[in-house]
């Protein structure tokens, strides 16, 4: 997309839309994204706030890699069973070189229905941190590896740390992305126009996020589910108008913790234990939100164009 001041969509306030009419009658859908990512132990990671590496740092980071490895040897086998006991298909943002190192991992996210979206090969750098020239190749990497272990082609984009360049949305087109969430401005989706072309943005969250609140913010386990608790009775009130998407997005090295893996559990429980919550996955909310608008034929509204 072309550098501009705004971003590539309209403004709309969300009481000036249409209502929005989820599948059911359901008032919220309820959008779980476990982020599954790998970091290299020869290049150094953020620290205990998650602040990037600023040149100073000594590899090998030990503490930090090993603390990130465990998501993936211990963490995302808790978060497993726990959706599975819900009944929650969880959509991944995965980073592709788990499908290299690590693809039991996929395999058995697939066997319980999970769907994958696209989360660049590692989270050891970010789309705005390598060279330019190298941007495109990343990301049709990351989604032919995908699709050749999964036998799924991703049609979602989480960028790693929510970062994107100018080209980011075009690359991401080219390889037959229909649904980004790194753009945390809204609580329903909403079209975006890149250059004449449709890409839907889904409501990814930045505040309901243990990454944020557990290593940023330092908060309680207790803490953080009085606070999903509080965002779903808001949620339901206003989806009694007009639907909204509550997103709950885990990183299994923090939320599969043997201390904090209960509060995922009990939240999981208290939301579903509401009438009106429709668990769903990324391609799920996109669909019914491109039928609900009438906006199914891949084309960008008359107004947009």
């Amino acid at each position: 997309m072309k550098p501009s001041k705004y971003g590539p969509f309209d403004f709309s306030g969300i009481d000036e839309r249409p209502p929005l009419k989820w599948p059911n009658g359901a008032k919220v859908a309820l959008w779980v994204v476990p982020n599954i990512e790998v970091f290299h132990l020869d290049t150094a990671l953020p620290g205990d706030n998650q602040n990037r590496p600023v040149g100073s740092e000594k590899t090998p980071m030990v503490r930090e890699w090993a603390q990130r490895d465990f998501g993936n040897r211990v963490g995302v086998w808790r978060v497993m069973r726990v959706l599975e006991k819900h009944g929650i298909r969880a959509t991944v943002a995965l980073n592709s070189d788990i499908c290299e190192h690590m693809p039991s991992i996929v395999h058995a996210a697939g066997k319980l229905g999970w769907e994958f979206m696209g989360h660049g090969r590692t989270n050891t750098h970010r789309v705005n941190e390598i060279p330019p020239e190298e941007e495109r190749a990343m990301i049709k990497t990351t989604f032919d590896t995908i699709e050749r272990t999964s036998g799924m082609r991703p049609v979602g984009w989480l960028g790693p740390g929510l970062q994107e360049t100018w080209n980011t949305l075009d690359y991401l087109l080219e390889n037959g992305c229909e649904y980004v969430a790194d753009w945390v401005n809204d609580d329903q989706p909403y079209m975006m126009n890149v250059d004449g072309k449709p890409l839907v943005s889904l409501p990814y969250s930045f505040e309901i996020n243990d990454s944020a609140f557990f290593w940023r913010h330092k908060q309680s386990v207790p803490e953080w589910e009085r606070m999903v608790k509080d965002a779903l009775e808001v949620l339901l009130e206003e989806g009694e108008i007009s639907g909204r998407v509550l997103c709950i997005s885990l990183h299994p090295f923090i939320i599969g913790q043997a201390h904090r893996i209960g509060g995922l559990d009990r939240c999981l429980e208290h939301i579903l234990s509401h009438e009106g919550v429709w668990a769903a996955t990324g391609t799920e909310i996109m669909q019914a939100w491109l039928a609900a608008t009438g906006m199914t034929d891949g084309v960008l509204p008359p107004e947009m164009r």
